[in-house]
């Protein structure tokens, strides 16, 4: 009982922003201010779920109670079965409810919905590694292509015997960063590699990193100090490569706001052969980049604070093993371990960010006292 009258509490409180978030979005005030407008409307919706469920619980709650009297109170025979089948029923629902309307208290982290950053590079282990890496690239395009999002590549170095040193890409979608995030980390593979010919099982790795697309108006850049240099795209293609200077370089100096010291941030991009893209894309990187230094502190805060190693961004824990002699993929953090590598390989990942978003929702709950 304890726990349905502090759950209704916290609804109730609720109720009372919901009625202010309803009067709010019809202040004409308010509409013209877009910004404000648009912020208020996310939360009138998030709102609106939560008030959806407070009437079903309090209906349950209610059922419950009702029944129960009946049950206690009534002689007559077919009303007695009829409260004992509405008790069930609503009995069976409450826990369900319960759960729903914990996950739908957790406050959501607003970066979840942003645009996202893939960063995988060929980390120990030499030619492999960067092979490994390639095939990380193929796993993670295979699954946007599953999502219907769209990934492209910003920037590549391709390994000596295939694979990648490093690639870089933009990822567009639905919820790309909430569900990417848990991809941060060292992933470790265990096989026996192309060049080896004793035919031993060795280590490699390589790590990936997943940040937030940040906004125009989150990052305070000044266009105006940036140098931009031009050249000609290099590898296969249409007519323009080698010929047009498509392909743009920048280089600014920014002042890191925690330290003091001034860094010079030097990207490239040569994702299309229209050189206004490719500024453009370069210029969201330098936000990007920009926006994961400084919000650094606010990772490092939300890691120490959760003391979980789901999404805390740690890039230097090793997150998951991919054992090829035995076609087993296992997730160190929660334990996690499936038995088909191939179809995982094939972008069949979803399971284990299901599970990761689980065990993260559950760690959430408890911090929320839920």
């Amino acid at each position: 009982m304890a726990e349905q009258s502090t759950l209704l509490d916290k609804l109730d409180a609720l109720a009372t922003r919901f009625e202010e978030v309803s009067t709010l979005i019809a202040d004409p005030g308010v509409i013209a201010d877009q910004q404000r407008y648009v912020k208020l409307t996310k939360e009138y919706k998030e709102l609106q779920r939560l008030m959806g469920a407070r009437k079903e619980y309090a209906q349950t709650l209610a059922t419950i109670q009702e029944s129960k009297q009946i049950l206690l109170n009534e002689s007559d025979a077919e009303l007695k079965e009829m409260a004992r089948d509405e008790l069930s029923q609503a009995e069976a629902r409450r826990p369900e409810l319960e759960e729903e309307i914990k996950l739908l208290l957790i406050p959501k982290d607003p970066e979840d919905e942003r645009n996202a950053i893939l960063e995988i590079r060929g980390g120990t282990g030499g030619d492999e590694a960067a092979l490994f890496a390639g095939d990380l690239f193929r796993m993670y395009s295979k699954y946007c292509e599953r999502k219907g999002w769209k990934l492209s590549v910003t920037s590549q170095s391709e390994g000596a015997v295939g694979g990648f040193k490093e690639i870089i890409c933009f990822v567009e979608g639905q919820d790309v960063y909430g569900t990417l995030k848990y991809e941060s980390g060292v992933h470790r593979v265990q096989r026996v590699p192309a060049t080896e010919t004793q035919g031993r099982v060795h280590t490699s790795a390589a790590t990936v990193a997943v940040l937030p697309e940040a906004d125009p108006f989150e990052v305070h850049i000044n266009e105006g100090e940036i140098r931009w240099d031009y050249f000609r795209s290099s590898g296969a293609g249409g007519q323009n490569v080698n010929k047009v200077n498509s392909g743009v370089r920048l280089r600014y100096n920014w002042k890191n706001p925690n330290t003091g010291e001034v860094e010079e941030i030097l990207i490239e991009n040569t994702e299309t052969r229209d050189q206004p893209k490719n500024k453009e894309r370069a210029l969201s990187h330098l936000r990007t980049f920009i926006y994961d230094k400084e919000h650094q502190k606010y990772v490092d805060d939300i890691a120490n604070r959760r003391k979980s190693l789901v999404s805390t961004g740690d890039r230097s824990a090793k997150i998951r093993t991919y054992n090829y002699p035995q076609g087993r993929v296992t997730d160190h953090r929660i334990g996690y371990t499936m038995y088909n590598l191939p179809a995982f390989m094939d972008g069949d990942i979803q399971d284990c960010i299901d599970h990761l978003i689980v065990a993260e929702n559950a760690e959430r709950m408890k911090e929320a006292e839920l």
